[in-house]
């Protein structure tokens, strides 16, 4: 053989184990880049999960928030309403009539004197006349009228020496039932 021969076999040798070189690495080159393109298609749908899970739940807190808003602006309206309709019945009992308010004290007092059997009483400067006529009463001579109290009214009575002390003011009266009742009105006029 000849030396042209030796070396036209060694690069027809050289020339297929390069070939062969080549082919393995593009084989091994597309495995690497399909499991790279798997890895990244992997990679992509948990993005996207994660950020459909994080858009929901930043959808629910805002739905949440508006609604609790919308209910705090709700009750804070049914609340206003309910405080206009206590002033309301408050200014109503004051427009009655002077008979009216020396009949409330005269039960009042009768109630009080179960209690307290002699005192001072105390009521607001609108109804004193009405408690002086009630105190005239010969079953309520035991107490005398003190000085007026800012009250809506009603009467504060004070036994003797100021040991005990009777609150029967309409605003405590009205309290009570406003307190007992205030469900039942707010499922009345709210449902």
């Amino acid at each position: 053989m000849g030396l042209e021969a030796v070396l036209e076999e060694i690069r027809e040798k050289g020339k297929k184990e390069a070939d062969a070189i080549r082919a393995e690495a593009a084989g091994d080159s597309d495995r690497i880049l399909a499991e790279a393109n798997r890895k990244v298609a992997g990679i992509k749908t948990e993005a996207e999960d994660a950020s459909a899970k994080q858009a929901a739940r930043m959808i629910s807190q805002d739905i949440s928030a508006a609604n609790l808003l919308v209910k705090r602006e709700l009750l804070n309206t049914q609340k206003g309403l309910l405080d206009e309709v206590y002033e309301g019945t408050r200014k109503e009992i004051a427009k009655l009539p002077e008979s009216f308010h020396r009949e409330a004290i005269k039960k009042l007092l009768t109630e009080a004197k179960k209690e307290i059997p002699s005192g001072r009483i105390h009521c607001n400067a609108r109804d004193g006349a009405a408690a002086k006529a009630v105190l005239a009463e010969k079953e309520f001579s035991g107490f005398t009228l003190g000085e007026p109290v800012e009250i809506d009214g009603g009467i504060l009575i004070e036994g003797e020496g100021n040991e005990l002390q009777i609150d029967y003011s309409y605003r405590t009266f009205m309290n009570k039932v406003w307190e007992s009742g205030l469900k039942d009105a707010s499922d009345l006029l709210f449902g």
